[in-house]
């Protein structure tokens, strides 16, 4: 079993970033500029904003925080957004989710402009990215996609079982999965309510897990040597730790590592590497790589 590293492949990857961008500077170009807009006080949002702004200054990055109280209304936020959309300086923006009930993320995430959309969440580029065009991917299929190729891990042909079929994960990730220039896979998505799951599971050579259970992947569900990428996070009390809680996968990884010819750990294994994207994402953003 061989341990896929997500902190030490996103450290590598924001090195050359850096690199990339200071030789742009250096020629007189712009230094990307990335923005992030946190609303409220959520203990999740707040780590990986913070996460974000410390990967900008490690790839050289200009990166600014834009924060409203959880009152804020949707009208100030569309203005915000707006502001940002034609703002020269800014070459990308993410809206922190999940936002306050009050305020509708769909109403926030059209609002965006897709020239900008770095978290990679507008129709337009979902769309784009449903077709194999040029487009923003969102960010942790992005970085399970980099994963399988830093890892040089067999990805065409195989069959792929992919775990929940959320819009920020599942869907995206069956899209690239299939998609020959990625993937090349045989796909199948399961969810809560998928017949014979276990089975379908067995049968997989590649489990990406992003169901959002804690454990829900155990050992009767992997067959020898299949890839597991676990991309749940979840917060479980645990009294020995400081926070009061640990993060826990859906994988329940001591039974399913020793099954494994790769996996992920939780953390240090997707997390790192959905920051990572996003910074991928910005620099392509500052050089008009995707959209003139």
């Amino acid at each position: 079993m061989q341990l896929i590293d997500g902190k030490a492949t996103a450290a590598a990857i924001k090195e050359q970033i850096a690199q990339e961008v200071a030789q742009i500077v250096a020629a007189g170009g712009k230094q990307p500029h990335l923005v992030a807009v946190l609303v409220g006080h959520d203990g999740g949002s707040e780590t990986y904003v913070k996460n974000k702004v410390l990967a900008c200054e490690k790839c050289g990055f200009k990166s600014t925080l834009i924060r409203f109280e959880e009152d804020v209304t949707e009208e100030e936020l569309l203005q915000c957004v707006d502001k940002l959309n034609k703002d020269a300086d800014v070459d990308g923006f993410i809206v922190q989710l999940p936002l306050p009930k009050h305020i509708d993320e769909q109403k926030i995430t059209m609002a965006i402009d897709y020239r900008k959309d770095v978290d990679g969440f507008h129709p337009v580029n979902v769309g784009r990215m449903s077709l194999g065009m040029p487009s923003f991917i969102s960010a942790t299929p992005l970085g399970i996609l980099t994963l399988l190729q830093h890892y040089q891990i067999e990805t065409s042909g195989k069959k792929c079982v992919i775990l929940g079929r959320s819009n920020i994960v599942g869907k995206p990730m069956a899209q690239l999965m299939m998609q020959k220039q990625y993937g090349d896979a045989t796909v199948t998505v399961c969810h809560s309510h998928s017949k014979n799951l276990k089975e379908e599971c067995r049968e997989a050579d590649i489990i990406i897990a992003a169901i959002g259970k804690p454990d829900f992947v155990t050992a009767d569900m992997v067959k020898p040597g299949a890839v597991v990428i676990d991309v749940g996070t979840t917060r479980v009390p645990d009294v020995t730790r400081k926070s009061g809680f640990r993060l826990n996968g859906d994988v329940k990884f001591d039974e399913v590592a020793e099954k494994c010819s790769f996996i992920t750990p939780v953390p240090g294994g997707v997390g790192p590497m959905t920051i990572c994207s996003l910074m991928k994402n910005t620099l392509a953003a500052g050089k008009k790589e995707i959209y003139d």
